[in-house]
């Protein structure tokens, strides 16, 4: 939360005009996600960006608060359960919007519906692209039942971004981050694409789609399944113990 105020007030002081509030939220906590929602409802009249950028990355093995693999928990299962009890507020305002934000790292994974908990086979970097191509395909089949509510959803692939979500890199990993280095964007760069899904009028962009250094790319083919979207959108019902149809 400390951190949070200081980016809030270097807002603040840096544009005249804003209004920046910070709210407390731990998306590995399904208690703390229905806190902060709440504290929307009651304080927000309208939503018109929702922008789901938090996450973990390749960390060791670690459940949630809800028993769930830390890396699909948080990243997928906790963004997942905010825009469902956002909604209303989303319908209220719309047009609006929901960006996901994603990573190449979904080019290598696969949505392993036997082991979503990660107690049989637990690999930091696949969980995380497990993770990754979660929120792909949660964006894909979000699009298609909110597009009527004048809701659309994109994801985003920031590229390689210089913040906190880098400390559990270990090598080889590391290895090869230090090589290519020039690769690594500053906060500020990783957040252009996210920005430009935010401001670019709606007719210039396709819902559900996926977008990478300001423009529309292709996902991989995984991430285009939308039987497996299908089917992740209703088990990550079922672990919420929600009906969102």
């Amino acid at each position: 939360m400390a951190k949070g105020e200081q980016a809030a007030c270097d807002v603040m002081r840096e544009v005249k005009g804003a209004k920046v509030v910070t709210r407390q939220l731990d998306l590995a906590d399904t208690k703390s996600i229905c806190q902060f929602a709440e504290n929307i409802y009651n304080t927000e009249k309208a939503l018109h960006y929702l922008i789901n950028n938090a996450g973990v990355a390749v960390c060791p093995f670690a459940r949630t608060v809800d028993g769930i693999e830390m890396q699909f928990g948080v990243n997928h299962l906790g963004h997942f359960f905010l825009t469902f009890l956002l909604l209303d507020l989303l319908k209220h305002s719309a047009p609006s919007r929901v960006i996901n934000l994603s990573s190449a790292a979904h080019l290598f994974g696969k949505i392993h519906f036997d082991d979503l908990k990660g107690e049989k086979d637990y690999h930091h970097f696949r969980a995380y692209a497990q993770s990754k191509l979660a929120n792909v395909l949660f964006t894909r089949e979000l699009a298609k039942r909110t597009e009527v509510l004048g809701i659309t959803a994109y994801s985003v692939d920031p590229g390689f971004v210089n913040t906190d979500i880098l400390r559990y890199i270990r090598r080889p990993l590391l290895d090869v981050v230090k090589n290519f280095g020039f690769l690594i964007r500053t906060p500020a760069e990783g957040a252009y694409t996210t920005i430009y899904c935010t401001v670019t009028p709606e007719n210039q962009l396709v819902t559900g789609g996926y977008y990478r250094n300001c423009s529309r790319a292709e996902s991989s083919n995984a991430g285009q399944d939308d039987g497996t979207a299908l089917k992740l959108w209703a088990v990550s019902c079922h672990l919420l113990g929600i009906r969102w149809r």
